[in-house]
């Protein structure tokens, strides 16, 4: 059971009533696919806490044999994998099961490719971390509508701050290499990475 704690540090709140127009479907699968295992766990036991039936993965291959098994109706799949790009899962889905719903989750700097999920089938994508209410909205979303925009977005300091990060990571953490495409001065990029992330 996800307690109250635990969901306030995976940064899920209490599940909300589900709006009838915006109701989970007759059938309630919904594969997980993320590599990072706190996450996925959390997820998984705050999507089943709204009435999902839960299949969670961590690579590209289980991804694969878990369609294979079942093609579920929902998904939440993260393009960034230890043996691969999530894009895959989402085409393997989509061939096995056209009216799947797909959110495709990405972090900051990635944007590029959670367009290019859009376009090849899934229905959105949200930028990491998100939260299982956001998660939900993006699922059940109907498809003339947008789902509403998120009650605790990043703020601008923290999506700069991940984007920042996210190049420096690229860059295997060479702060020159980073400054430059950054087009930043080197010691205040190191005055940055020095500093915790904003909230």
């Amino acid at each position: 059971m996800l307690e109250h704690s635990d969901m306030s540090a995976a940064g899920f709140t209490r599940p909300e009533p589900v709006p009838q127009s915006a109701a989970i479907g007759p059938d309630p699968s919904l594969l997980i696919l993320d590599d990072d295992e706190a996450f996925r766990r959390r997820l998984a036991r705050a999507m089943e806490k709204r009435g999902f039936e839960v299949t969670a993965v961590d690579s590209v291959a289980a991804g694969k044999a878990a369609t294979e098994r079942r093609a579920a109706a929902y998904a939440v799949v993260d393009l960034r994998l230890e043996d691969g790009n999530g894009l895959e899962v989402v085409r393997y889905l989509r061939a096995r099961r056209p009216d799947a719903r797909i959110v495709v989750l990405t972090g900051y700097g990635a944007i590029a490719s959670a367009v290019a999920a859009v376009k090849i089938g899934a229905t959105d994508y949200l930028a990491k971390p998100a939260d299982a209410n956001d998660v939900l909205g993006a699922l059940l979303a109907s498809d003339t509508g947008r789902p509403a925009p998120p009650e605790n977005p990043m703020s601008p300091d923290r999506v700069r701050w991940e984007h920042i990060q996210r190049i420096y990571e690229l860059c295997d953490h060479n702060v020159s290499e980073t400054a430059r495409r950054l087009n930043m001065h080197r010691r205040t990029l190191q005055r940055i990475l020095s500093k915790r992330s904003p909230r």
